[in-house]
């Protein structure tokens, strides 16, 4: 086995407004795991960690004896805010734990992958911050145990991604427990309206096409009560110029894809926030097309 290893895993937006649990965007905000191996147990940072490794050794079916570590995370991703933190620790100790093992025990992309989501318990996050860029993801059958297919297609750069990241932070469980148990029908119908036009856009690189299209009404209408202003930032958003706006996963953070002035669209999202007394910072991203990225092992 190697001594260690660094990853560097992006974070991701998911849902995209209608495409709940299937659309999903990595973005260039990162964070980097370095995992190595010492000679006494120490305590991981968090549970996440601690649980992903626990996790990784019972997926090797005991052919990897475990073996303690000490993890290092750094960067840039804030907590708690939807925007795939939580795959960015999760992935970043897989990755590097099947880096340090693959001399003796190989695991491939899709292995380390198809743990991934089962760890996170949907594919959006996951498959996004993996493989980068945007991707679609689906079950690929009615079997639920048969897993998730996807397709991946970069994004360029002329795309940005004004993010109002507010001093709130939101749990992915409190969020998912606000959402109801049935829909109306044609809410349902709007929603695969949009989702599917949001794909099309993304894949012929036709970005203008995503104007009006983020709209939703399956979750966002149900998590609006967590945010104060939500939607006087999404309305501020689109009337600066923005394509649409949306809740960026579970949230706490909105995010507003714009082909024009991302400052203009800053400015008014942060004025918006201010109205209503919610402490926030934007940053404006671009997508991420690398993904998930091993920076060191030896």
């Amino acid at each position: 086995m190697l001594s260690s290893a660094r990853v560097r895993v992006p974070a991701s937006t998911s849902n995209l407004g209608p495409g709940f649990d299937c659309l999903g965007l990595a973005v260039n905000l990162a964070n980097t795991t370095t995992v190595t191996r010492v000679e006494q147990e120490r305590p991981l940072p968090g549970m996440l960690a601690d649980t992903t490794a626990a996790f990784f050794h019972r997926a090797t079916g005991g052919k990897v004896k475990p073996f303690p570590i000490e993890v290092r995370i750094e960067g840039d991703v804030p907590v708690s805010r939807g925007l795939g933190s939580s795959v960015t620790v999760r992935l970043g100790v897989l990755m590097a734990l099947a880096e340090i093992v693959r001399p003796s025990f190989q695991l491939s992309d899709e292995q380390i992958l198809n743990l991934l989501i089962e760890l996170e318990g949907h594919p959006d996050n996951a498959v996004a911050s993996f493989r980068g860029g945007f991707v679609v993801c689906a079950p690929s059958s009615s079997d639920p145990e048969t897993g998730f297919v996807y397709t991946r297609v970069p994004v360029e750069p002329e795309l940005s991604f004004v993010t109002l990241i507010p001093d709130l932070k939101l749990s992915t469980e409190t969020a998912r427990g606000l959402l109801p148990k049935e829909v109306p029908f044609r809410h349902a119908v709007e929603n695969v309206q949009r989702a599917a036009r949001i794909a099309a856009a993304f894949a012929g690189k036709d970005y203008g096409a995503l104007r009006g299209m983020f709209v939703d009404r399956l979750h966002q209408p149900y998590r609006e009560v967590l945010i104060p202003g939500f939607n006087a930032i999404l309305a501020a958003a689109d009337e600066a110029g923005a394509l649409g706006s949306f809740l960026s996963g579970a949230g706490s953070c909105l995010m507003a894809p714009t082909l024009g002035d991302p400052e203009v669209v800053s400015k008014a999202m942060l004025a918006a926030a201010a109205h209503y007394a919610l402490p926030a910072t934007v940053k404006v991203l671009q997508a991420d097309n690398e993904g998930v990225a091993v920076l060191e092992a030896a």
